[in-house]
């Protein structure tokens, strides 16, 4: 099949992934992966699949392919990340690390990455560290101050300890 029927394949594919639409998306984007198992978008597309219909596990191995291809793919290192996570109230110390690393890749592509702070700071907040995950909430906030999640956060977790900090 020629690299056109791909990339119509992934371009379907992603647009049922962007409306919710799992189940439309995940034959499309398998087929597509059959039939290009080394093309990074196709992986980081059904990965994502994978991921929001809570099948982390299955998202892992592709992602580490793809990671290996493209080491300095941003997406692939956030997708990895929450691959390893799972659901954050449920993650081992095991999983919290290894999504950690990933998001630490993603940070070494883009230090700005502001969904990248987020998250590693709600890692630190889940795991008790609450100095760790006010520093991550600032660092969101200075890479867009308009995250209003990011600037609740950081305002109850000010709040609780009794000072403003940042």
């Amino acid at each position: 099949m020629p690299e056109k029927d791909v990339q119509a394949l992934l371009w379907a594919g992603t647009h049922y992934l962007q409306r919710q639409e799992l189940t439309k998306a995940l034959p499309l984007l398998l087929k597509a992966y059959r039939l290009a198992p080394e093309n990074v978008a196709v992986k980081i597309n059904l990965s994502s699949v994978y991921i929001l219909a809570g099948q982390h596990a299955r998202a892992v191995p592709i992602l580490e392919e793809a990671a290996a291809l493209e080491p300095d793919n941003e997406n692939v290192w956030i997708n990895l990340a929450a691959a390893y996570l799972g659901k954050l109230p449920f993650a081992t110390k095991e999983k919290r690390e290894k999504a950690l690393a990933a998001f630490q890749e993603a940070l070494r592509i883009n230090p700005r990455a502001y969904s990248v702070h987020y998250n590693i700071a709600l890692i630190f907040h889940e795991q008790g560290d609450i100095e760790q995950a006010r520093f991550y909430f600032q660092e969101a906030l200075r890479s867009n101050p308009e995250d209003r999640d990011a600037q609740r956060w950081l305002k109850r977790l000010n709040s609780a300890d009794g000072g403003e900090q940042g």
